[in-house]
């Protein structure tokens, strides 16, 4: 059974402590017993998608650069992508509404079906048994429901302000933190 999380948004606070996960928005792909496994949706890399992979069948969303998924196997190459709307799938699970994950395998071997765009990342955010929940009921994370285009946005670098802004409240408040504290 999924965990709280699975398929919702977890938005840092302020000043986190953890440089991997400063003002981040994980996309939590699996959340259960076993741990947790998330994307960081909002941190662009340095490196272009077509410097290793120049032949993809799918067009890859702007930015054209692989993010950073995570602290953990930064070798790793996940992928999510948009499906497209009535289309059958082949090589990408459902994860939510539009949002599928897309195998790697069937990416690079041109096998995917049914996905109109899509994002790679380097690496993913994990979490052992019972330590998202810790981190959760001690206030880490906001856990947001993901908007239909909150993984896949445009602009990512504004995603960690806007998703907070429109929660309204106090929560709202916090994404009117300041990019540097230290001008305030």
């Amino acid at each position: 059974m999924p965990g709280a999380a699975t398929h919702k948004l977890l938005v840092s606070v302020p000043d986190l402590g953890d440089p991997n996960f400063d003002q981040a928005v994980i996309y939590v792909v699996d959340h259960g017993p076993d741990g947790a496994l998330g994307l960081v949706v909002n941190q662009p890399g340095p490196t272009a998608i077509e410097t290793h992979l120049p032949h993809l069948g799918i067009p890859v969303l702007e930015p054209q650069v692989f993010f950073n998924g995570g602290p953990v196997a930064p070798g790793a190459v996940l992928s999510l992508g948009r499906r497209t709307a009535g289309a059958e799938l082949t090589g990408a699970v459902v994860m939510s509404g539009p949002v599928v994950l897309v195998d790697i395998e069937y990416l690079v071997d041109g096998n995917v079906e049914g996905v109109d765009g899509l994002r790679l990342y380097a690496g993913y955010s994990g979490w052992s048994p019972g330590q998202l929940d810790a981190e959760i009921d001690a206030g880490v994370w906001y856990v947001i429901d993901a908007g239909p285009d909150d993984v896949l946005c445009a602009r990512p670098e504004d995603l960690w302000r806007s998703v907070l802004r429109r929660q309204g409240g106090t929560i709202g408040a916090v994404g009117l933190y300041p990019a540097d504290p230290t001008q305030n």
